[in-house]
């Protein structure tokens, strides 16, 4: 009896940790990702690793790793496109950095577009093309929170087929 109580405890409190860390996603800042991952290490170890629970951590580790760092590359991206040099796209991404340390948790969303936007004016010495530049590092954003966002709901996908399988 004890122990379906703690299998139901563990799964209870991975899979709301998990849900915190997906909605946690609409913050731009906050590591959901990395949250649904520690749920699923927590559970791995509370509950221990199987064959299949090795070879699905093994994949949520890899979508954790290539979703933490996509929404720097689809902002980056999305910026170049509009036009950004590579050292304004640098700025941008060392405030955005210094922005959600020093003031979370919208720090960085302010600064990385500001810093951005100045790079840009002062290269350029056009408000409108920096203007551009920066539309298009907030559409990277918005599509990097999409492909993080489905990213997470696989994740938790597999935890669910690693728990309940």
């Amino acid at each position: 009896m004890v122990e379906f109580w703690l299998k139901v405890f563990t799964e209870s409190f991975t899979l709301f940790f998990m849900l915190v860390g997906l909605f946690g996603l609409i913050v731009p800042i906050f590591p959901g990702l990395t949250v649904i991952w520690m749920a699923a290490l927590f559970y791995g170890i509370v509950s221990g690793f199987t064959t299949l629970g090795w070879v699905l951590f093994a994949i949520i580790t890899i979508l954790m790793l290539v979703g933490n760092v996509i929404d720097n590359i689809m902002m980056g991206a999305k910026a170049r496109q509009s036009g950004a040099s590579w050292v304004s796209i640098g700025a941008g991404l060392v405030a955005g950095i210094v922005g959600s340390l020093a003031l979370p948790p919208f720090g960085g969303l302010i600064g990385a577009p500001l810093a951005l936007f100045l790079a840009e004016l002062i290269r350029l010495r056009k408000a409108r093309a920096a203007l551009s530049s920066v539309g298009g590092l907030l559409i990277g954003l918005g599509w990097s929170f999409v492909i993080r966002f489905i990213i997470g709901l696989v994740m938790l996908g597999l935890w669910m087929i690693w728990a309940w399988a």
